[in-house]
């Protein structure tokens, strides 16, 4: 029992994660748009589906205060409380303060600090007074009854219309059906009444004992449709009778029933929920379909209610609307699994010793030049090769969900600089790997920062400078070459260059009148508490941050540049690896060593020419096809001792637009790599990023092709100094 309550508790803490966020992006939606519906009916299903989890786990911190925001919704969704820019803000804050008992719940606190507990009281109270304020009721707007849309019949005034023909058998009941109209005007104001005598026969033919009497009947009143079919309940068996709201509530079903939960409802179940029907208006309906005649393409229940004068055909158009929507979303939860990382990431590693001992089998079947067991060897490989695409495919997430959370992060930078900016996000369905988007947020978020506090000028500012006063930041994300680029960008001042010289000369970080390009000069940031900041704010200004978010780059086997134009902006480049487990590599080897370069990186590969050796030994370059090609030989990188060969090739890689080629050996082929990880002795070595382990059992190291191209321009550079 502990245990389920566990997994429970854990699957709310992930489930409430996700509708914060949902609560986070309505809300800026709606700070943008006061009127959009959706917005808000987002709003309180998700805070009604936290308080209703909470509750039945028992976290009553949770559950006591997302009430009071539930409530506020409520009368949000209502019309009677506005989207006004101060209850935005309150409620932003207060999403904020149940991501913070969340959060504590996951942790197992049960008892609040008095800081939080004191934050929580204050905001309960604010909400109070939204609550206790005068209504501010929205401009409703009359439905006017339709022309021709429905046969049944209708009121001429804004008033529910009852439609009531009682059986023959009504007095021999002992009811009287004037006790009825007299019971009606107990529960609101009878406007007009309409006796029908279309059922009465001639005088000759009469029974006393027999009714034949049917009204058409107004009745304004505040009950609901469920309470003024209840004053028939004694009646209803003998009787036909078809309540129609009035106009003016058929806004107030359309949104109750856009409102109701995801679930996979009927149409007439719908109807019912949303109050516009009652259960025994459909079974009835329910009845009389199937007595019909025919297919029930020609007897649907929704045209069949709208027919008979129980409902208004806009409310069965929300209704309609609303069960498409139902079967769209559980289609797609249909499709969709929910499964703990810790088992994806167990699922990747098993995988990853299949691809290692897949290879051993191959290598083996190779040895013995056994036709039969190479070509089961070669079908296995392909399959092993097929489970390995589709579970990296597992792993691959949109970027999309990681840059919405940055939408907060300028409205409030914004609000508290006093800056106008909107934040642009373009390529959200770029996949990566989801290890790497869990690391890469907090790079982006500093990014990010940066470029709202520092980047980006005020408004006053950027007019002087002939710009928009309204700032735009820009998150973008593609694929390009077997990487992942993602680009942060403004269109800001720029950095200022001699500013930053100035800083690092009198940091010793370069000599004075050291000549620098641009893009050495703007790669000094990344220098630890470097900051050109001219103030200190609660977002950035401490020169804490650059060099961490180089740093964690750098571990995701990344790279990072700069790009900046003075009064235009500037843009951070990211370039990252698609996956961090398992890659294709092309095996060298060196000195009878064996190294893996990764696949998407290899462009080419050519002999080294005899002409060329010579001269090759003396210089870094060679004339390929008349471009300077430059190269580094890894034998001497690596200091590998092996016997050299008669003959030495050239893999020609590209990275970032920049292409140097690798001076090995010998050239092995394209191999399934196994990414591993590197011991703490081995992690600084320059030029490699990890290892993995060949189908012999022997490790071969995995070269870092961006740290390799970084040492190769050094050499260059201290060779033309």
């Amino acid at each position: 029992m502990e245990l389920e309550l566990g997994q429970a508790r854990q699957t709310f803490i992930t489930e409430s994660q996700e509708l914060l966020q949902e609560m986070e992006s309505a809300l800026l939606t709606l700070e943008a748009d006061p009127a959009c519906q959706d917005a808000i009916n987002s709003l309180f299903r998700s805070a009604h589906t936290i308080k209703g989890s909470s509750g039945v786990l028992g976290i009553e911190t949770v559950e006591k205060f997302t009430h009071h925001v539930e409530n506020l919704l409520s009368k949000m969704r209502e019309g009677e409380i506005l989207a006004c820019k101060e209850n935005i803000d309150l409620l932003l804050q207060c999403r904020d303060h149940i991501s913070t008992l969340t959060a504590l719940a996951a942790d197992g606190i049960e008892v609040l600090t008095p800081e939080i507990e004191a934050s929580g009281a204050a905001l309960a109270a604010r909400l109070g007074q939204w609550l206790a304020a005068p209504v501010e009721k929205k401009e409703e707007k009359q439905a006017k009854p339709p022309e021709s849309r429905h046969e049944g019949p209708s009121s001429a005034t804004d008033a529910w219309h009852i439609s009531i023909r009682f059986g023959q058998d009504v007095l021999r009941s002992g009811m009287d059906p004037v006790s009825f109209i007299s019971y009606l005007s107990k529960m609101g104001e009878v406007v007009s009444i309409t006796t029908l005598f279309d059922s009465m026969p001639q005088a000759s033919d009469m029974d006393p004992e027999s009714c034949y009497l049917g009204f058409e009947i107004d009745l304004r009143s505040d009950f609901d449709k469920a309470a003024i079919e209840g004053v028939f309940e004694f009646v209803r068996e003998d009787a036909v009778i078809h309540i129609l709201p009035p106009f003016s509530r058929v806004a107030s079903y359309v949104e109750l029933i856009q409102g109701l939960p995801e679930d996979m409802l009927l149409l007439g179940e719908i109807l019912v929920k949303g109050g516009a029907l009652t259960k025994a208006e459909l079974e009835e309906a329910l009845r009389r379909q199937q007595d019909a005649e025919g297919g029930q393409e020609k007897h649907r229940i929704g045209e069949m209610l709208v027919a008979g004068g129980s409902l208004h055909p806009e409310i069965v158009d929300a209704a309609l609307d609303k069960q498409k929507k139902n079967q769209s979303i559980a289609g797609r939860e249909a499709s969709t699994v929910r499964i703990d990382a810790a088992k994806l990431d167990a699922l990747v590693d098993l995988v990853g010793e299949l691809v290692i001992s897949g290879a051993n089998i191959d290598q083996h079947s190779q040895r013995m030049s056994d036709a039969a067991l190479q070509e089961s060897a070669s079908v296995m490989l392909r399959l092993v090769e097929e489970i390995r695409e589709s579970t990296m495919k597992i792993r691959m997430v949109p970027i999309g969900e990681t840059f919405s959370r940055f939408r907060r992060v300028v409205r409030d930078i914004s609000r508290e600089l006093g800056k106008d900016m909107d934040l642009v996000i373009s390529g959200g369905d770029t996949e990566l790997d989801k290890t790497v988007i869990e690391k890469i947020g907090d790079p982006l978020m500093h990014l990010v920062r940066n470029s709202a506090d520092h980047g980006v000028e005020g408004p006053e500012e950027r007019r002087a400078a002939g710009k928009d006063p309204k700032g735009t930041i820009r998150l973008n994300a593609c694929h390009d070459a077997g990487s992942i680029i993602i680009e942060v960008s403004d269109d800001g001042k720029g950095l200022n260059k001699e500013k930053i010289t100035a800083k690092a000369v009198a940091a010793g970080l370069i000599q004075p009148g050291q000549q620098l390009t641009d893009q050495e000069v703007f790669r000094l940031i990344f220098e630890p508490g470097f900051s050109t900041a001219e103030a200190v704010t609660k977002f950035s200004g401490r020169g804490v941050g650059m060099d961490v978010v180089k740093r964690n780059i750098e571990a995701l086997r990344g790279t990072i540049d700069i790009d900046s134009a003075p009064g235009k902006g500037t843009t951070v480049r990211i370039r990252l690896p698609l996956t961090m487990a398992i890659i294709d590599g092309f095996m060298v080897g060196v000195g009878g060593s064996p190294y893996i370069i990764p696949l998407d990186m290899v462009m080419e590969c050519v002999e080294l020419p005899a002409s060329e050796k010579s001269a090759a030994d003396r210089r870094s370059y060679i004339n390929l096809r008349g471009a300077v090609l430059p190269f580094v030989r890894l034998r001497e990188f690596f200091a590998e001792s092996g016997e050299r060969t008669g003959h030495e090739n050239i893999v020609i890689v590209q990275y970032g637009g920049t292409r140097i080629g690798l001076v090995v050996d010998e050239l092995f082929g394209e191999v399934q790599t196994v990414i591993k990880s590197l011991g703490r002795v081995y992690r600084e070595i320059k030029g490699i990023s990890g290892a993995t382990i060949l189908g012999n059992g022997q490790v071969a190291l995995i070269l870092d092709v961006p740290r390799l191209m970084q040492a190769v321009e050094a050499s260059l550079l201290a060779m033309s100094a």
